[in-house]
């Protein structure tokens, strides 16, 4: 029968010492992601989805996700001008004052963006398209997508308007009840111009909608042809049509 030796009292309390301070040095140097950090990507094995990473994955992610060209919505023929592309995520994303969209963090597990191009359903294939709408998806590690809704709300209560182009756009943003798990709609408003960029007396005014979808967010940028107005009442369907899908996705 084998014997166990105890070890001295001094080496025990010396190892248990030390043991202790790794733990705390540990938890001094372990901090959250400023609020204005890029997010996270893991690019997506499907090529038609993919996006370049700009940081490396959440550590605690425990699986490779991959974001297929399925999970993201496609326009009915009707109101399709053409098909839907692959965009980078740091291209699709919206601005205000500043990187309000792009502050996933490193629970980010992967991300990827496409652009569908619109038209008036019943308009002749000759007329220029109305607008187009960028949809960005970033999946999460943990409570990360609530995390990420939480902060995008922070910062576009401060950020109720901003210079673009020379003129004041104004922000104001409501909730989007009975889509997705929480739903943000922004409504961006400037003054109109004409193509020769001369003042109408007018407004224009495009949408953005942010919707969670369990671990999953996706962002929805709708963008007038040539910086005319977008159609709400598209940009409505997609995103309720975009959720769809992307629930059919995480089954």
């Amino acid at each position: 029968m084998s014997r166990y030796t105890p070890l001295p009292v001094t080496r025990t309390r010396r190892a248990l010492a030390l043991l202790g301070t790794i733990a705390l040095t540990a938890a001094c140097t372990t901090t959250e992601d400023p609020p204005g950090s890029a997010p996270a990507t893991t690019a997506p094995a499907t090529a038609s989805a993919s996006a370049p990473p700009t940081d490396p994955p959440s550590p605690s992610a425990s699986t490779r996700v991959t974001i297929p060209t399925s999970a993201f919505v496609e326009l009915p023929a009707e109101l399709r001008k053409s098909p839907r592309r692959t965009t980078p995520v740091e291209q699709a994303l919206p601005k205000l004052c500043g990187n309000e969209f792009g502050t996933g963090g490193r629970q980010v597990t992967a991300s990827a963006a496409m652009t569908v191009t619109y038209q008036k359903a019943g308009e002749p294939s000759s007329n220029v398209p109305q607008g187009m709408i960028h949809q960005t998806i970033f999946t999460f590690d943990g409570e990360g997508a609530s995390g990420y809704l939480g902060r995008l709300r922070t910062a576009v209560q401060a950020c109720p308007s901003y210079d673009q182009s020379g003129y004041r756009v104004t922000v104001t943003s409501k909730a989007l009840p009975g889509v997705g798990d929480e739903t943000m709609l922004l409504t961006r408003t400037w003054p109109e111009t004409s193509l020769n960029g001369e003042r109408t007396g007018g407004t224009a005014s495009s949408q953005i909608a942010v919707a969670r979808v369990d671990s999953a967010v996706t962002v929805f940028d709708d963008q007038g042809w040539e910086g005319t107005s977008g159609n709400p009442a598209i940009l409505d369907r997609v995103v309720r049509d975009g959720v769809r899908t992307i629930d059919a996705w995480q089954r």
